[in-house]
């Protein structure tokens, strides 16, 4: 069935354009709130959290007035990473936790997650069920005047986060001595990351902590961390960590200014926490996306790699059910389950910290796990029709295969939120890979405009 409201990740869009409206937003809140309060006699409860856009105050205002019109008391908790929100759920008994954030986007986008009670994402079934109620009559859903809920802002949210995130590491275990450049990408962890290090003991400087509403992601943060590098090189830095706008990524920046993705990420905690005998299932889970030199490294010490669709829900489920603790995207979504029910940019940083503290080697070489293989990923645009179904299009791509056998990988999928066919090719020979790449670049671009 097609949706109307919710995509890949909760309901996202331009601000101030449909779906992503104060008016649907409202509805949303009234649909969810609806859903959740029917299980139980009690007083029902969510969280609500949001990210630094301009737009979140407009959305959250009408988020609020939804959950309480049907008799949904409100807890706000301000600007505050996705996983505290998640993480804040759980522990205040909530029935649903909401966080507003379009995550790594720009400004001009917001976007709205819901949290089921255990802080997990919600399934494809119950979001039908809230997209539905959204569509429905308004005076339907609505509480009796006696019931309406009502609004608190949660003053110790903060500390609350910072507390958790702490309590991830050994109690002895301390940050003294190293020089941490952190970059909260003018988003939701610019007051909690910093201030959570510092706790810890570090030197901290601190970038992109100064929000304005517009500059969010905006040439600073994980999906641009040559701001960062810039400034570990600067002040001559242990470590530099760059989040994203709701902190629920992140990459890492060596003392040497290179920089580190979530592979080589999840291969450092993986090992660390097998040589604990902490590491559970057996291996890791990560996407189509990933390296098959983090594959192969985990062979190398024993440990498998499960992969999955791309998509952080994909990875979380896969975890669950098959009772892995460690796991995410090449991307720096890193989701460690002992502790989050979702990435958390923060405290899977702590996670190499502790690496870096407990065996005193540099980041440089902590977090040089295994070579890369070559990878090159194209995106081709199209307007109509579906390329990947034309003949000749079938036929670079079993070439492809071919050519590449047991020495590399290939990955050809639309993309979920927009109208684009992303190829992905790795393998030991470069110059193979990007051949095939551009092969197939050109074949699915022939297609789309004969379509």
């Amino acid at each position: 069935m097609s949706r109307r409201y919710f995509g890949t990740d909760g309901i996202r869009g331009l601000a101030n354009r449909a779906p992503m409206t104060s008016e649907i937003a409202l509805k949303a809140g009234m649909a969810a709130g609806h859903v959740f309060s029917r299980n139980g006699s009690h007083r029902h409860r969510v969280v609500i959290g949001k990210d630094t856009r301009l737009s979140g105050y407009m959305i959250e205002s009408a988020l609020l007035s939804g959950f309480t019109a049907v008799g949904i008391d409100v807890f706000l908790l301000g600007p505050m990473p996705t996983p505290a929100v998640a993480m804040l759920t759980r522990s205040m008994r909530a029935d649903l936790g909401v966080m507003i954030s379009a995550s790594h986007n720009p400004y001009e986008d917001n976007g709205i997650k819901f949290f089921d009670p255990d802080g997990y994402k919600l399934s494809d079934e119950m979001e039908a069920e809230i997209e539905a109620l959204i569509e429905a009559p308004s005076d339907q859903l609505m509480a009796t005047p006696d019931k309406i809920g009502r609004a608190t802002r949660i003053e110790s949210a903060q500390e609350r986060y910072i507390e958790f995130a702490k309590r991830t590491l050994a109690k002895n275990l301390r940050l003294d001595g190293l020089r941490i450049v952190v970059d909260c990408a003018n988003g939701a962890a610019y007051k909690v990351a910093p201030e959570a290090l510092w706790e810890l003991g570090a030197e901290v400087i601190r970038i992109g902590v100064e929000p304005n509403g517009r500059n969010i992601n905006l040439k600073c943060g994980s999906t641009s961390p040559e701001a960062l590098a810039d400034k570990v090189r600067e002040v001559r830095a242990d470590i530099g960590i760059a989040l994203d706008g709701d902190a629920d990524r992140v990459v890492i920046v060596d003392e040497k200014a290179r920089i580190v993705d979530g592979d080589q990420i999840m291969a450092v905690i993986a090992e660390s926490w097998h040589r604990r005998g902490k590491l559970a299932g057996g291996g890791v889970v990560a996407t189509v996306m990933s390296n098959l030199g983090f594959e192969r490294y985990l062979g190398g010490i024993g440990l498998s790699l499960a992969r999955t669709a791309v998509g952080d829900r994909y990875v979380v489920e896969h975890m669950r059910k098959h009772g892995y603790n460690v796991g995410g995207e090449q991307s720096g979504h890193i989701v460690l389950s002992d502790f989050t029910t979702t990435g958390d940019g923060l405290v899977s940083a702590l996670q190499v910290l502790a690496t870096v503290v407990t065996t005193g080697k540099p980041v440089s070489e902590v977090c040089k796990r295994f070579d890369p293989l070559p990878q090159i990923l194209k995106n081709v645009r199209y307007s109509e029709g579906r390329p990947l179904d034309d003949a000749r299009v079938k036929s670079v791509i079993e070439g492809a295969k071919t050519k590449l056998g047991t020495s590399g990988r290939l990955v050809i999928r639309p993309s979920g939120t927009e109208p684009v066919i992303r190829v992905m090719a790795e393998g030991d020979n470069e110059t193979m890979v990007a051949t095939i790449v551009d092969d197939i670049v050109d074949a699915v671009r022939k297609a789309a405009q004969a379509a």
